[in-house]
């Protein structure tokens, strides 16, 4: 039977996939370019450039991956499994898949761009879950 609660760790699993995916696109669509330097990135890039945005959607997601994790990992060494924390976590997942997707195929300067909207659902979904393991404490 599935388990909503025991789900989570699945979620965790395809989150830790797709920030592999994202350093490959990342890594992989710059190394094509000529004279490409490693760890570097041409300043003179911008959104309107699939290495600028896979790149950024990497950092992004890395930058994102603090909070996440460490709730995750607090949560799991806790043994807490709860169905809204699953959610919660599920939601968060999904939010950066759509993000990701989003960010390598709009080539926008506008802000809010649709990504926008994923990343605050993705913030939301960390906050409560932030919230339900400190009250897990209590």
């Amino acid at each position: 039977m599935f388990d909503l609660a025991y789900s989570a760790y699945t979620a965790f699993y395809l989150y830790l996939v797709m920030l592999l995916v994202q350093w490959m696109v990342a890594t992989f669509s710059k190394a094509k370019q000529p004279n490409a330097i490693p760890g570097k990135i041409d300043e003179n890039l911008s959104h309107d450039s699939f290495v600028f945005r896979s790149h950024r959607t990497f950092q992004n997601t890395l930058e994102n991956s603090a909070l996440f994790v460490g709730t995750v990992l607090f949560a799991f060494v806790l043994n807490y499994q709860s169905p809204v924390f699953a959610i919660c976590v599920w939601t968060y997942v999904i939010a950066r898949v759509v993000h990701m997707v989003l960010y390598y195929a709009i080539s926008t300067e506008k802000n809010p761009s649709p990504r926008t909207y994923f990343f605050l659902i993705g913030l939301l979904a960390n906050v409560v879950m932030l919230v339900v393991v400190g009250l897990r404490l209590i």
